[in-house]
């Protein structure tokens, strides 16, 4: 029986931070030695950087999880949004809000401002390839005075606040926006870290900002090493030279002691994505006979030894609310017959694509394979890095791709995710769906003040979406840290977008 804090599961299920849900024990080399006494923390990272840490790419959840960056909002323990660089804000019409800030002061030393709030978020509306958490939304921001920010929508965003929070939406001082259209965050957040180095894709470096304007941080710096495969980063842990490593492979969490791995429900969901926009999968009888092939329960104890649940559909028990109120999916095709799928695939390749930085995809992808080809289709594995394929996935080279996805990431509000993912004009639409009753039922969602039918309408856009057989959900995974018992204060949180705060320190 795999260990957890008593009661962290369900805790977790509402609860996006908790710190030191743990229990001490292990711990003991040069290198901890070393680190406790500079006070330093060690944390290897799965994912190396796309762009360089621009808040514009994947990145951006870097620059969250080691407290480097801030937007004006924050998500607080219930998922609402809390302050950050804003103190407090009212909405003034159903497309104007008004924000106050606080004073604070960004990692090169100059204030942060009204203007260069609005600054920020102008770089972000312009950004050649906009944040998906802009995905279905234009923000307009003024500066009224220094410290009073107006930001307006086209239409009414009444989450606004949440989506406020993003990752991708942090204020950088001027500098960090080039003329060229680069962004770069080193020395340029407002966060109780400060980033003094970044070595390509391998390494950076952070210090302690000492004018957070929250106060000191308890540590006095950050050593990061990002290590793609798994099972280096949990190998690492054991041998004293980190002392934090996130997404412990399955394979790998029951080898680490007892006090060290921590399991985390999630919001990730991992599914087989079909490019509907061409290729094979532009046939929906093709797509529905994929979907009939694909087992997802399979996966959850050969791949995830356990730590996953079968998908119920785009969003799993992380969501609490997402049970109860899941729409019936009509109106989907259904699979033509087996003879008639091996005479429309019979020499063509099923080009299935999958990365690495995750380590049970490729295995679940092997696994896949072999329920499809049981189906009639050929299947051809490409399997890389994710920052080597990126470009080849949105620009829909591949017919499929095991995908790992958390779907509260952007916003704390599922809607975003779906817009960027799902709709005609989503940045991240790597299905290519282009479906007018998608794009409706999901701009419908998007439009909704009230909290309860907000969420009924995304469990009607979830059914709107399966509808389409763009995506098959496999299986709602629970996420392993892995954590030295030398530190406290890391926070274990289900839409992994934060691991240490101020707080977080070495014993």
């Amino acid at each position: 029986m795999r260990p957890t804090c008593r009661g962290l599961a369900a805790a977790l299920a509402l609860t996006p931070f908790l710190a030191g849900c743990f229990v001490p024990g292990e711990g003991d080399s040069n290198t901890d030695a070393n680190a406790a006494s500079s006070g330093r923390l060690g944390i290897a990272l799965a994912v190396p950087p796309a762009q360089a840490l621009s808040p514009y790419s994947n990145d951006a959840t870097v620059l969250s999880k080691l407290s480097v960056a801030e937007g004006l909002t924050a998500l607080d323990q219930d998922g609402a949004a809390a302050p950050a660089l804003a103190e407090s804000w009212t909405r003034k019409d159903v497309t104007t809000w008004v924000f106050e800030l606080r004073k604070a002061k960004f990692h090169d030393g100059t204030e942060v401002t009204a203007e260069s709030v609005v600054n920020a978020l102008d770089h972000a509306n312009a950004a050649k390839t906009k944040p998906r958490v802009l995905s279905d939304v234009t923000l307009t921001a003024k500066a009224e005075d220094a410290d009073t920010v107006t930001i307006s929508t086209k239409t009414a965003d009444p989450v606004l606040p949440l989506r406020l929070a993003s990752p991708a939406l942090g204020i950088l001082a001027a500098k960090a926006y080039a003329q060229d259209g680069t962004v770069s965050p080193v020395g340029t957040g407002t966060g109780p870290f400060k980033i003094t180095d970044l070595t390509g894709k391998t390494k950076a470096a952070l210090d302690r900002f000492d004018d957070y304007w929250g106060g000191k941080a308890k540590a006095s710096g950050i050593d990061v090493t990002w290590i793609a495969d798994g099972t280096a980063r949990a190998n690492a842990l054991r041998a004293g030279e980190v002392h934090i490593a996130e997404w412990i492979p399955t394979a790998q969490a029951e080898l680490l002691d007892q006090d060290t791995r921590h399991e985390v429900p999630s919001v990730r969901t991992d599914s087989l994505v079909l490019n509907t926009a061409g290729g094979i999968f532009a046939d929906e009888s093709l797509r529905a006979a994929a979907r009939e092939a694909v087992d997802g329960s399979a996966l959850v104890d050969s791949v995830f030894g356990g730590y996953a649940d079968p998908a119920q559909g785009l969003f799993g028990p992380a969501v609490p609310w997402a049970a109860d109120k899941r729409v019936e999916v009509t109106g989907r095709a259904t699979a033509a017959t087996t003879d008639q799928v091996k005479s429309k695939t019979q020499g063509t390749t099923l080009r299935l694509a999958t990365y690495t930085n995750r380590a049970e995809l490729p295995e679940a992808a092997t696994v896949l394979q072999q329920q499809l080809e049981k189906a009639g289709f050929t299947v051809q594995q490409d399997v890389r890095e994710y920052t080597q394929m990126e470009a080849d996935l949105l620009a829909g080279r591949y017919d499929a791709l095991v995908f790992s996805r958390v779907t509260l990431l952007d916003t704390g509000d599922a809607v975003a995710y779906l817009a960027s993912d799902f709709t005609s004009s989503g940045v991240y639409n790597i299905a290519g769906v282009k479906d007018s009753g998608v794009d409706q039922a999901i701009t419908s969602a998007a439009e909704e003040g009230d909290t309860a039918q907000r969420q009924q309408k995304i469990m009607r856009a979830e059914a709107e979406i399966l509808r389409t057989g763009a995506i098959v959900p496999l299986v709602h995974e629970k996420v392993v840290q892995g954590i030295s018992t030398d530190v406290e204060g890391v926070l274990l949180d289900p839409r992994e977008r934060s691991l240490v705060n101020v707080d977080t320190h070495l014993k």
